[in-house]
This record gives C-alpha cells, sequence and structure tokens, in this order.
C-alpha cells in the first residue's frame, strides 16, 4: 500500500540533507508593524518553520543586512539550494555576491527557487536575460493559481488549483525565456493571467519560479503556497552524485591517459 503522504519525486536518491539556504531581503518587516505582525520572525521565518518540518532538509536563513548579504563563499558553497525573496532593494545586492551565486549555480549545480518580486533580482535576471519585466497591481485581488503540469513533482500533493483570497496582481506580458515547463498560472479578479510556475535549466542548476508573496499578505502562511515551495527545493537539489564541469584547454592524449 503507498504511504498516505508520500514525498515529492526528488533528485537526491541516497537521501543525502538538501541543504537550503533562505534568502530575504528583511527590510519590510523592520519597518512596516502591519508586515511585521503578518511576519514577527519576518517571511524568510515563516519559509524556514515550515521547511524545516522535513528532515531531509537542513534550513539556514540569510538576510540583506548581514556581513556579505548572509551569503559567504562559505554559505555559498555549502548551499544545495536557495530561496530567494526580494522587492525594494534589488540594487543593493552587491555584484560580487551575485556572481557567487550564480556561479554556485551554473558551475556548482544548486539550484535557486525564486519568489514572487524577486523577478526582478539581480540573480534571477542574470539567469534569465532578459527585463523580467510584467504588468502589477496590488488591490486585494483574489487569485486562482491552476495546475497546468499534473504529474510535475513541484505540484505534488495539489488539488488542480488552490485559491489566495487576497494577493497583489501580476500580469502578462511576463518578459522571461519561454519555460521549459510552465507548471502553473494565475487567473485574477480584474482578469488577468499569468504564468505563475516556470522552471529553466542554466548549466548544472536548475531554477524555479513561484509568483506568490506579496509581503503585506499571509501567502505564506498558506499550506499550498507552502507546500509548492518544499517541493521546488526537493526538485531543483542537485543530484546526489552531480560531478562540477570542467573548462579550459584540452591537451591531446587524453586518451592514452585515461587508458
Amino acid at each position: 500500500m503507498a504511504p498516505s503522504n508520500p514525498q515529492p519525486t526528488t533528485n537526491n536518491p541516497q537521501n543525502k540533507m538538501i541543504r537550503t539556504t533562505i534568502w530575504n531581503e528583511y527590510r519590510h518587516e523592520k519597518k512596516n508593524p502591519k508586515i511585521a505582525e503578518i511576519y514577527p520572525q519576518g517571511m524568510h521565518g515563516a519559509i524556514a518553520s515550515a521547511l524545516s518540518k522535513d528532515g531531509d532538509l537542513k534550513v539556514r536563513t540569510a538576510t540583506l543586512d548581514e556581513s556579505e548579504h548572509g551569503l559567504t563563499q562559505d554559505v555559498v558553497d555549502n548551499t544545495d539550494v536557495f530561496v530567494w525573496w526580494g522587492h525594494m532593494h534589488h540594487q543593493d545586492v552587491t555584484d560580487p555576491i551575485v556572481e557567487r551565486v550564480y556561479k554556485r549555480i551554473v558551475v556548482g549545480g544548486a539550484g535557486i527557487v525564486v519568489l514572487h518580486s524577486g523577478h526582478f533580482s539581480r540573480i534571477f535576471k542574470r539567469l534569465m536575460g532578459t527585463t523580467c519585466d510584467l504588468k502589477w497591481r496590488e488591490a486585494n485581488d483574489r487569485e486562482i493559481l491552476w495546475v497546468t503540469r499534473p504529474g510535475h513533482p513541484v505540484v505534488a500533493g495539489l488539488d488542480d488549483h488552490f485559491i489566495l483570497p487576497a494577493e497583489e496582481m501580476y500580469g502578462e506580458y511576463f518578459d522571461i525565456p519561454e519555460p521549459e515547463t510552465t507548471f502553473l498560472i494565475s487567473s485574477f479578479t480584474g482578469g488577468e493571467v499569468f504564468r505563475s510556475g516556470c522552471t529553466w535549466q542554466r548549466g548544472a542548476g536548475k531554477i524555479v519560479y513561484f509568483r506568490p508573496g506579496h509581503e503585506t499578505y499571509p501567502t505564506y502562511h498558506d499550506k499550498n503556497v507552502l507546500k509548492v515551495i518544499h517541493n521546488a527545493v526537493r526538485w531543483a537539489a542537485p543530484n546526489a552524485d552531480l560531478k562540477s564541469p570542467t573548462y579550459g584547454n584540452r591537451k591531446t592524449g587524453w586518451i592514452d591517459q585515461a587508458k
């Protein structure tokens, strides 16, 4: 008999701990009492609390105002999946940190799950190579998220849709490269639609974009939203036997040397 709550399919067949770093600006929560009331430990804290219930995940958090934005070389080297939330302070993330995370994904094979307004983050734009612009409206729109790729591991355990009673609207056109998979689309009160769940691969690393999460709504307390983030982290984790690619001058005679 199948287990009543099976874990989503993962690229972690040896049950290696998935080292997960949740990155957040953590400035809105400090400045706005309404947001602080919704997320007393920050949005990163709410997500971390949910993900930490999975014994296969080793969860840490990092924030913008920490030294090196909390993303030291040691932290980045020991991260298998990044979860990234940013909004008003994308440009405060410095070039060396963007490059460090980028190389960890593209060369090192780490995954990244980019949330909501992280679509304008410097790391996501670097990975996409486009403006990542879109339409938006903050007006308590009801959002219905529809599963468009049933059977995909990121939507494991969901019904064919779920509803958020109030969220910020994002609408098409969303200037991103054509996703390799679109697993969710959203419809909003005003009639707009949006590709709200997308995946890509860049180099050795996997990328997930997941739309919901405006800071003034309790979105990261919603069980379906947290399920998608959890599934996305497990899906984006690198293969346990991943070997980083090598580059540079290839000398002749390598075949004989390999014998």
